[in-house]
């Protein structure tokens, strides 16, 4: 074995150590090398490394990703600033130049001046991807120096700042949008005609907008802080309204007298409410008092103006009703005689032997002053009805039977219009009432015409008969509609109150019911209703009944053995007409036609059956009749094989355009007009004799037309 020596001894230790050293600098440059190679492949950031001229070397793949090109594309080719925001890189080459009093080049120097200085610099930048989108960045750059310290190139980190600028944008948005919120709020405040102003709990005033500044006199700045029942006459009173505002939540028209610096009082009605912040915590009370001073003056004068209005009003009324019973009065008076003098006087006119010259002239006298007379009474009697609230009532014993046998006759028509279904009783015994015929059959059609106009479609409506008492006799007429509320149900019987039905597409005045119940206690009855809202109404009406019987007016008009026995060399005339006078007339008129036999019915159900008896040549038709109108005896007839034929003559007060055209077109051979005009009258029948004897020879009916008979 060799000699060791001394020497060698000591180099052993020192050898093993130089070895270990070397080791471990040899695994710190492998685990800087792969932190170094971490960090160059990493997608979160972009690196890219220049040459000292600003030249891509390094284009790692954060940056491939970010910015969309390839490292081949770039590299040894540009500089960053080929791919950044010209505009940007331009900014801040004027703004380093100004904050360094030096003149910087626009371009990559701009981008790397500060890191070339030693200074650290940290800059947002947008960088223009390969397909032209814009991808906001911060920046990070370095100097990258050899060992004697030259700049050997540039190391530029960057990472997408995208998120942080929209945060930024969506935040610069709501700080604008709050801005303009307080603004709104604050103009809302200002243009408040009210004196707004609001407390914290303890009543010291934290806001007031211009009006209350106005109201007391005093700058908003003088007013926060200040106590808020310092600016009214009776502080207490104020100090109260705060306390019952905050234990009651609000306070409306609270009456308060303002007091401003100068002395000036102001009359206000203060109204207020708590506030609280999102959390319920209570912050104060907000008040708004509005000027009344010239209100109160105002009630003032008007309450000492009703005292005058009212007095007035009284006087007017009366006044009123003593023309309205004046008009309703003399109207009625005048028409009725008026029509016979102009009827006689036209029969006096043509009469034979003819009258005198001088009797000529005066009769044209009184037929031409006549005309216009009744056309004055005409207007006035529309209004006099309207106004007057007078009725003449003829109260006789009145069959219900017939009574509602002519209703459903009239009610037909409307009911099958709006499909409603209408049920009416059958009377085991006879029952009378002691009643105006013409004004129960008004009462009970209007019943019946709501229950029908107010029902739903397809809905029904049933007529029933008690008797609550030996002495009384109820009719109800009982709806399948709406219904009506209480509300309503105390509006029901107020003038020209629809109860909102006005809105709809339902005709109607709004004064139907109030006629019918004053219509009904004037026959000594009484009116009443009981509705479910959703369900229906019924409707009933309370009569005194009556033992006293008439004959039927059917039966008492004329007797089948007069037709049977009549001449059949004559002309039969059917007028049916309510009216005596008017009848009178037509009576002495016919006297002077010899060919003709006259025939009467009184109202218009047994016009239609007189129809069917006697099968008359002509019928002269009133249009206003008691039982169903003389256009719903047309129908009637015209619908009757064996009188469809007859030419029916309208003779009717109706005298308006309207009127007639509603009358010719629903079938009317001729439509005249009331007064009678005596030449028109005999030609007019004349023309209808002559259609009906064209229609019973041999030429078939079909073919006949009444306008060739001119």
């Amino acid at each position: 074995m060799p000699k060791t020596t001394h020497a060698a001894l000591l180099a052993e230790p020192i050898g093993r150590a130089e070895g270990i050293t070397e080791l471990h600098r040899q695994e710190a440059l492998l685990k800087t090398g792969a932190l170094q190679n971490a960090i160059l492949t990493s997608a979160n950031f972009a690196i890219i490394a220049t040459d000292e001229k600003g030249i891509i070397q390094v284009f790692n793949v954060g940056a491939e990703r970010m910015l969309g090109y390839e490292a081949a594309e770039v590299t040894n080719k540009i500089t960053p600033a080929d791919i950044s925001d010209p505009h940007e890189v331009i900014a801040r080459a004027q703004n380093l130049s100004v904050e360094l009093e030096t003149a910087i080049t626009p371009g990559f120097e701009a981008l790397v001046f500060k890191a070339s200085r030693g200074i650290e610099d940290i800059y947002e930048l947008t960088y223009i991807r390969k397909d032209g989108s814009r991808i906001p960045s911060v920046v990070s750059v370095t100097a990258l120096r050899d060992t004697e310290g030259a700049i050997i190139g540039y190391l530029l980190i960057g990472t997408d700042n995208t998120a942080r600028k929209q945060v930024e944008a969506e935040q610069k948005k709501l700080d604008q949008r709050l801005r303009d919120q307080q603004f709104y709020t604050r103009s809302l405040i200002e243009s408040n005609i009210d004196a707004l102003m609001t407390t914290d709990p303890a009543g010291i005033i934290t806001d007031a907008n211009k009006q209350m500044e106005a109201l007391t006199g005093c700058t908003r700045d003088e007013l926060i802080g200040a106590p808020f029942k310092n600016y009214f006459t009776e502080p207490e009173r104020a100090e109260a309204g705060i306390k019952r505002v905050l234990s009651e939540n609000k306070v409306t028209n609270y009456e308060l007298t303002a007091r401003a610096r100068d002395g000036k009082q102001t009359d206000v009605s203060y109204n207020a409410t708590t506030f609280y912040d999102r959390d319920r915590n209570l912050q104060g009370v907000f008040a708004a008092a509005r000027d009344v001073t010239e209100r109160k003056r105002l009630d003032q004068i008007l309450e000492e103006n009703n005292i005058e209005l009212e007095t007035a009003k009284s006087v007017a009324e009366k006044a009123n009703q003593a023309k309205s019973d004046f008009l309703s009065s003399m109207s009625h008076e005048l028409r009725t005689p008026l029509s016979a003098i102009l009827g006689f006087a036209q029969l006096i006119e043509s009469g034979n032997p003819e009258p005198t010259p001088t009797q000529k002239r005066s009769i044209n006298q009184i037929l031409q002053a006549g005309w216009y007379l009744l056309e004055l009474i005409n207007e006035i009697l529309d209004l006099a009805l309207i106004e007057s609230g007078k009725l003449s009532l003829s109260l006789e014993p009145v069959s219900l039977t017939e009574v509602m046998r002519e209703c459903e006759a009239m009610i037909e028509p409307q009911s099958q219009k709006r499909e409603i279904t209408i049920t009416f009783p059958s009377f085991e015994m006879p029952y009378f009432v002691k009643a105006d015929r013409t004004r129960v059959k008004q009462v009970l059609i209007n019943l019946l015409s709501n229950a029908i106009k107010y029902n739903k479609f397809n809905g029904s409506v049933m007529v029933s008969c008690s008797t609550p008492s030996a002495e009384r006799i109820r009719i109800s007429v009982e709806d399948t509609g709406e219904g009506l509320s209480p509300e309503k149900i105390l509006q029901l019987f107020q003038p020209f109150n629809r109860l909102g039905q006005e809105n709809r597409d339902q005709e109607g005045t709004g004064i139907g019911l109030v006629m019918t119940k004053r219509l009904i206690e004037l026959m000594g009855g009484t009116i009443g209703l009981e509705s479910t809202l959703g369900e229906g109404s019924t409707f009933w009406v309370e009569m005194d009944l009556t033992q006293k019987r008439i004959p039927s007016k059917v039966e008492a008009l004329v007797s089948p053995q007069a037709i049977t026995h009549a001449d059949n060399n004559l002309y039969t005339l059917l007028y049916v007409e309510d009216n005596p006078a008017n009848l009178m007339l037509v009576e002495d008129l016919i006297e002077r036609r010899p060919d003709i036999r006259l025939l009467s019915a009184c109202d218009g159900i047994s016009g239609v059956d007189m129809a069917r008896t006697a099968l008359p040549d002509v019928i002269l038709m009133d249009i206003n009749l008691p039982g169903i109108s003389g256009i719903n005896a047309l129908k009637l007839l015209a619908r009757d094989p064996a009188t469809a034929h007859i030419p029916i003559i309208a003779l009717s007060a109706n005298a308006i355009p309207t009127d007639i055209a509603k009358g010719l077109e629903a079938g009317f051979f001729r439509y005249l007009t009331k007064p009678i005009k005596v030449t028109e009258f005999m030609d007019t029948l004349d023309i209808a004799l002559t259609f009906s004897h064209a229609s019973a020879m041999h030429t078939p009916a079909i073919l006949i037309n009444a306008e060739d008979f001119t």
